[in-house]
């Protein structure tokens, strides 16, 4: 099997890579290293370029006719940034997605795996959501993810190929093996900023204290990234069951199915590192919601996936993962 990978030197597209390689898939990447890292090309098969780009999209369908899906997981992804830029942000994730599809439909691949987001979910309980969720998206990147999942299940309704929408919670850690991980040594998630205020020896500012939460902290549901990748291997090998004819677009959550809380990331993050964390609070920045968690029965049910990894594995692996890139950049 062959696999093509937008964003592929990036955190996620490149963990999914390796997690490909593991089990005998073959990953073709395209990335235009804006934010990808070219180290994570080594070893594979690496087009650098837009997803909007022509001449480099005709070179690698032309090179590797035998793709049999697409994982597309080339966007921005910044929530403050896209609401101070969000013609930036339609242009890159929603105008050239267009353009992308439509070569990918020219050259006869049919399937699409896309890393949609929980972004795209009404997050203003906190509480738990299935696939059926409210949608209502908070920023202009949430919004661009919602409009692709539509643009998707329209094309796929006329036949234009299947596909397989997958939104992800929160994303954390890196390939235990620290093959490959986080680009960014600079992350804007919640994780990154803890990091970065430890490095520092500043506070780490907890944005928002009157979220509807336990402990009024925003919530979210922190996935290890190597399970999120192994639920793209599954979502691949099993395509055909899961997006069929009949049903040719389908949506799936991924995460652990638990909630946890900003403060309770905190202190997952002071048991492994085994130090305090100095902690200030802030007012809520634009785009922000309390959040919610997966429920993920679908993904167990149509996948066979279920998280394994632990928030404090996730931690772990964040940790030693940042020392490492530093000799990469």
């Amino acid at each position: 099997m062959k696999i093509l990978i937008t964003g592929g030197a990036g955190y996620i597209g490149s963990t999914i890579a390796t997690a490909c390689l593991d089990v005998g898939i073959e990953p073709i990447l395209l990335d235009d290293l804006s934010t990808g890292l070219r180290a994570f090309g080594n070893g594979r098969s690496l087009y650098v370029g837009d997803i909007a780009d022509q001449q480099i999209l005709d070179r690698l369908f032309a090179d590797h006719p035998d793709i049999d899906a697409v994982i597309h997981c080339a966007a921005r992804i910044v929530v403050p940034e896209s609401v101070a830029d969000p013609l930036g942000y339609y242009d890159a994730n929603v105008a050239k997605t267009i353009t992308f599809l439509r070569r990918m439909r020219e050259a006869g691949v049919g399937r699409v795996v896309f890393s949609s987001s929980a972004a795209v979910y009404q997050g203003e309980s906190g509480d738990g959501v299935d696939e059926s969720g409210a949608l209502a998206p908070s920023s202009p990147y949430a919004t661009t993810k919602a409009m692709v999942e539509q643009i998707l299940a329209d094309a796929a309704a006329a036949g234009d190929f299947r596909a397989i929408a997958l939104r992800y919670f929160n994303p954390i850690g890196a390939d235990p093996q620290m093959r490959t991980g986080l680009q960014n040594p600079m992350p804007s998630h919640v994780l990154g900023k803890i990091m970065q205020a430890r490095a520092a020896g500043t506070a780490f500012t907890i944005t928002g204290s009157d979220w509807p939460t336990r402990d009024g902290s925003g919530i979210r549901d922190y996935v290890h990234v190597w399970d999120l990748a192994l639920a793209h291997v599954a979502a691949v090998t099993r395509f055909d069951e899961v997006a069929t004819t009949d049903a040719p677009y389908q949506v799936i959550n991924l995460g652990t199915g638990d909630g946890v809380t900003v403060r309770e990331l905190v202190g997952a993050f002071e048991h492994v590192t085994g130090e305090p964390l100095d902690v200030v609070e802030t007012e809520r920045r634009p785009g922000d919601q309390a959040g919610a968690y997966a429920i993920v029965k679908r993904a167990a049910d149509v996948l066979g996936w279920r998280a394994e990894r632990s928030l404090d594995d996730g931690v772990r692996d964040a940790l030693a993962w940042a020392e490492k890139l530093r000799t990469l950049r």
